[in-house]
């Protein structure tokens, strides 16, 4: 049986998307059991986020719990209502990837970004991310099924996402909340990238309504606060948008000079 904080998480992993469950989370036979982990709805962290995948993000607040049924957890993540203000084609194209581009998606979750990652880059490779078990065994098995042999899940951890060669983007979308040690985190993500490579993070506006999709307010991290806290590791701002997404910000950023 879930515990008051389990059952205060798996609350706001469903409000994230939008949906409302029918039962009581603590009895019912089909829910999906939490624990830990940075998987949200991508998860994850992360729902297909850390929220809406995972990571996450998907982690003491709700920053570590599993996501053990990623069949489960993908109706709610991958479902189509979250199109309306997730706006996942509109954010590729802002980030317009070359098509031999190789892309780390992080907090991949049940695969929500990747999929459109993949099918944009039919040159290049994307490398999704969880410390899931569960969906990275989803991961792989939704790669097959949709015939992208560019699309490698890989298992990741709390601290270093693991990513396994050098990369142009690496991506995060609703998961920079979930992140224990931004800067031991980012660290191995800084070291993965090539020459020109970038960091783009979605996450959701501090200022965002209380009733808005994600964390609640005092879980969210503003922008500048989140391009502060990645600067003393190099990583400086090339550009963002707050227009784009009803929610969210995009954050773009780059290894700064020396």
């Amino acid at each position: 049986m879930l515990g008051p904080l389990h059952r205060s998480v798996l609350m706001i992993l469903l409000s994230v998307i939008g949906c409302q469950p029918s039962a009581d989370p603590t009895t019912s036979p089909t829910s999906p059991q939490i624990s830990d982990s940075s998987a949200e709805a991508s998860s994850p962290h992360r729902p297909g986020h850390a929220e809406p995948n995972a990571q996450h993000d998907g982690h003491q607040h709700h920053r570590h719990h599993r996501f053990e049924d990623a069949e489960q957890w993908a109706k709610m993540f991958d479902d189509p209502s979250r199109a309306e203000w997730q706006r996942p084609e509109e954010v590729i194209d802002y980030i317009a990837p070359a098509p031999d581009a190789r892309i780390a998606d992080l907090g991949a979750g049940t695969g929500y970004f990747a999929v459109r990652w993949a099918r944009r880059v039919p040159q290049g490779r994307v490398f999704a991310n969880d410390v899931e078990p569960d969906m990275v065994r989803y991961l792989t098995e939704r790669a097959t099924k949709e015939g992208l042999d560019n699309l490698v899940a890989i298992e990741g951890s709390a601290d270093d996402p693991r990513i396994p060669e050098p990369v142009d983007v690496v991506f995060l979308c609703n998961v920079f909340h979930h992140i224990e040690d931004p800067e031991a985190f980012f660290g191995h993500v800084r070291d993965a990238l090539r020459p020109g490579g970038r960091v783009v993070i979605v996450d959701f506006k501090k200022d965002a309504p209380e009733d808005a999709p994600g964390p609640p307010p005092a879980m969210r991290v503003a922008q500048d606060d989140l391009v502060a806290k990645l600067a003393p590791i190099g990583l400086a701002l090339l550009r963002s948008d707050r227009q784009r997404l009803p929610y969210q910000y995009i954050v773009e950023l780059s290894i700064g000079p020396k």
